[in-house]
């Protein structure tokens, strides 16, 4: 399975859509490249809640491998996401080309580090790391298919699953956020928010047995996507996930123009509620007569 991110994760194949090693070249050969910015904290959890579902072709007796490929910094938190990963058995194999941050990637990936974590300067320099990643990702496999330890579900049905989002008391800079909790309750959840058109992921982790949550300080009249989902020990319930506009800023009214001299006006208006200030702009009508 494959997924391209930068602001918003694109899944481009599941691990169900392909059955041969031709298949998987010729859609490599294919693939469209994303540009954009580095939220590799987004695009992990993209991965975990999108790519590694039983729908998605992850079948819950194998084991699960990610590995991370990317070239800059991450403009999100990409540590708590991979520790959430890691913490569901989930191995986490971290590249680094360019600017990527090395201290970064030895975070995110599993141990043992001298065998999950590469970087090289540039992209034709990963074609030096294929056959050395190749013998240790099946080594790996190998060795963790021998366990006897019973395999980590992903997720094991709607009893981990919270439901019922509802948004309200929605203003310019906040919305409340309440859910049904799931029928065993979770350790925490983790709620993840961000503008649909792109910006900053901000995430809020919450006492598992709190089910609403007040998200402030945000930008007015711009469309937001939230996700809940629930942490458990051995595994992470479907996440809930909601879109909703905060309001555009309230307007100042009935503007009115007094007092005229040869050189001062008198304004007033029906005051904007929540301004602090404002700020007013006067220039000559373009066409108007010299004065």
């Amino acid at each position: 399975g494959l997924s391209q991110y930068s602001s918003d994760p694109r899944t481009e194949w599941d691990l169900s859509a392909y059955s041969t090693r031709d298949q998987v070249l010729e859609a490599v050969r294919n693939l469209r490249y994303k540009g954009g910015n580095t939220f590799t904290g987004l695009a992990l959890t993209h991965v975990l809640e999108q790519n590694l579902k039983p729908d998605a072709g992850a079948r819950l007796e194998a084991e699960k491998l990610v590995i991370l490929l990317t070239d800059g910094k991450s403009q999100d938190d990409a540590n708590l996401a991979a520790q959430t990963l890691k913490n569901l058995g989930i191995e986490i194999f971290a590249i680094g080309v360019k600017n990527a941050d090395e201290a970064e990637l030895r975070q995110v990936a599993s141990e043992p580090l001298e065998l999950t974590v590469y970087n090289v300067l540039d992209f034709p320099l990963l074609s030096s790391l294929v056959g050395k990643l190749t013998q240790v990702l099946c080594t790996r496999l190998k060795e963790k298919s021998n366990k006897d330890n019973a395999d980590i579900p992903v997720n094991t049905g709607p009893q981990l699953s919270p439901t019922d989002l509802k948004i309200s008391a929605v203003t310019s800079k906040s919305m409340h956020l309440a859910w049904s909790p799931p029928l065993r309750p979770p350790q925490k959840y983790r709620i993840v928010y961000y503008p649909s058109k792109g910006g900053n992921p901000k995430e809020v982790v919450l006492d598992g047995a709190v089910s609403s949550l007040q998200l402030s300080n945000l930008t007015s009249h711009t469309e937001y996507l939230v996700s809940v989902f629930p942490i458990y020990d051995t595994a992470v319930g479907d996440g809930l996930r909601g879109v909703t506009s905060t309001l555009p800023l309230s307007s100042p009214r009935s503007l009115r123009v007094s007092e005229l001299s040869h050189n001062s006006i008198r304004l007033s208006w029906k005051a904007a509620q929540g301004a602090t200030q404002y700020l007013v702009l006067c220039s000559a009508a373009p066409d108007g007569p010299e004065d």
